[in-house]
């Protein structure tokens, strides 16, 4: 053994790989007068053993992380010789997964997150949640939905605690709640039970939004709070709240031109709090709505902590930080992954979004980061898709300046999560995520080959005025050169073959979209249903594999119940090809 290096016995590199420190012989010291950051560590390796100096708990845990991963690089199971120390910049760096639109994890996948949450040193969880949780008194909302049920949430906590993640509540409690609305036992909460305009212009039969003024809307969501708490040893709540799209377009109508709808939005906001401070929790919000009407930031609770969302690269993250500040509201920070309406993270716009968003938290106070995954219009992407934005957005909420690295961050995310022993996966990913970009159009909050896919046939796009058919086969020729590197890619681990079959499918689907967009630019309605017969066919007899494949993949890592609404997004686009 050379004086650089540490060498391990097999019963020492397996207590490391197992996050066991001491049982590899390593000194663990919690003292947080030795080192002064909360989550902070100090660790050593040298030739005569491992040191580990930490503030907390938690910090020994990063610490073990952090050898693991120096584990898994180290040849022969020799590790440097080194003196790092280590803290995070924000003290909360969390993820939330949208699992009501429609894809609800399988309870091993659930804790295969969160064993990959802990390797990224994110130490808090949300579930969001409209109606996938298992209520006692509501099976007739989530009886096709195969919820969690409050068993399942009580182990996933404890399994999280184990690991320094703390499991938050996540249920909306205003808007969002059309999967409620639509039953007929529950009509009578909503604000628009006729149906209302959205704001894109389409008319939805199902309201979205509880009705403010109808004092039976709180008694139920405090049913709701009252059944779903107790499951969770956290003392924060997130109650949503955003994008109550009718409020105002209904029964409220007559209360919101009297007193304004955000002053009627921050009423009912306010009873909403009462709810969560009687049940002894700290109350989280989406801070959306409120925006709209900043002089009334200061009406709100002092204790509530707002969550300040958004997902485009240029999204003014400082501006609304400072608004909130004003009034002294705590506020995290919440980019995305940007996976969602794109089957593949958007891979230019969601680094920036998640590094401008960390730069802001970082610089003005925000008390949290949490990276948000949803699930809009049927959650086509699958579970890997969200490996590369939410490593980024971890390791930027830990340190930016040290972490904002592309090439080191491809190289880690091959080492330690795809499990890529050629290297080249991550990368591949990276181009993948961009290749829409080479249309020559963008849209927020999709890409445009990820809208022709889950858009209603016949629907007509608004950038479509923008697009031509030149754009989409350039997208298309650019899908074209990765296929045969995906092909040549072997990924070790036991779930390598999954993740190569998903990127499969992502990239299949992607390629379709871009024929069917070049086939909608010589449309004269630009419209899928303006497709001609002899290019319709031929693209309905390549999606036709594919919708099986989404099943069969779906069924891997997510339970069954919300498989049929997301697959007939993907139908509806075959029965109009097929036409």
């Amino acid at each position: 053994m050379g004086p650089g290096s540490l060498a391990l016995g097999p019963r020492q590199a397996k207590a490391l790989e197992s996050l066991r420190p001491q049982a590899a012989g390593a000194q663990v010291r919690i003292d947080p007068a030795l080192i002064a950051h909360a989550q902070g560590y100090r660790l050593l390796v040298r030739p005569q053993g491992i040191v580990i100096l930490a503030h907390d708990d938690a910090a020994a845990f990063y610490a073990a992380i952090t050898l693991r991963q120096l584990l898994r690089q180290a040849p022969g199971r020799r590790l440097p010789c080194l003196r790092t120390e280590d803290w995070p910049d924000l003290p909360v760096r969390g993820y939330m997964l949208d699992i009501s639109r429609d894809r609800v994890p399988t309870m091993p996948r659930l804790l295969r997150l969160v064993d990959f949450l802990a390797e990224l040193k994110i130490n808090q969880l949300q579930l969001y949640t409209e109606h996938t949780f298992a209520y006692r008194r509501h099976r007739t909302v989530w009886s096709q939905a195969s919820p969690l049920t409050p068993a399942e949430i009580r182990r996933l906590d404890i399994y999280c605690r184990q690991r320094h993640i703390e499991l938050v509540p996540n249920q909306n409690s205003f808007g969002h709640m059309g999967r409620w609305l639509k039953h007929p036992a529950y009509q009578h909460l909503a604000e628009a039970p006729d149906g209302f305009t959205t704001p894109w212009g389409d008319f939805s039969p199902v309201s979205s939004t509880l009705c403010p003024g109808d004092p039976r809307s709180l008694r139920f969501i405090a049913g709701l709070y009252d059944e779903l708490l107790p499951n969770f040893s956290s003392r924060l709540f997130n109650v949503g709240c955003d994008e109550t799209w009718d409020l105002g377009a209904g029964r409220s109508r007559a209360a919101c031109k009297k007193r304004g709808k955000h002053r009627v939005y921050l009423d009912f906001l306010r009873r909403i709090h009462r709810l969560v401070q009687e049940r002894g929790r700290t109350m989280q919000f989406w801070g959306d709505i409120i925006l709209h009407q900043p002089e009334l930031i200061a009406h709100l609770p002092a204790d509530v902590i707002a969550l300040e969302w958004g997902y485009e690269a240029n999204h003014p993250f400082v501006e609304h930080m400072r608004q909130f500040a004003t009034s002294g509201i705590a506020t995290y920070v919440c980019p995305g992954t940007s996976t969602w309406n794109s089957l593949v993270a958007r891979t230019d716009n969601a680094l920036a979004n998640l590094r401008q968003a960390a730069t802001a938290g970082v610089a003005h106070g925000a008390v949290g980061y949490l990276i948000t995954d949803w699930g809009d219009n049927g959650h086509l992407q699958p579970p890997s898709t969200s490996v590369l934005p939410l490593a980024f957005g971890a390791a930027a909420a830990w340190h930016l300046a040290a972490n904002d690295d592309v090439p080191a961050l491809l190289e880690s995310v091959n080492t330690h999560f795809f499990h890529d022993p050629a290297g080249a996966l991550a990368r591949l990913v990276f181009d993948l995520g961009n290749a829409h970009l080479a249309t020559g159009v963008t849209t927020g909050n999709a890409s445009v080959l990820g809208e022709l896919l889950w858009r209603s046939p016949g629907h007509t796009h608004a950038w479509m005025s923008k697009a031509t058919t030149q754009g989409f086969l350039r997208a298309r020729r650019v899908l074209a050169a990765l296929r045969p590197r995906l092909k040549r890619i072997r990924l070790e681990g036991p779930e390598g073959r999954i993740v190569r079959a998903e990127f499969t499918f992502v990239l299949d689907l992607l390629a379709l979209a871009a024929d069917v967009g070049a086939a909608c630019c010589r449309g004269q309605d630009r419209r899928v249903v303006a497709i001609p017969a002899p290019q319709r066919h031929p693209l309905a007899r390549r999606l036709k594999p594919l919708l099986a494949e989404h099943r069969r993949l779906w069924l891997i890592s997510s339970r069954p119940g919300g498989l049929p609404d997301s697959l007939g997004r993907l139908e509806a686009l075959y029965a109009a090809l097929n036409a």
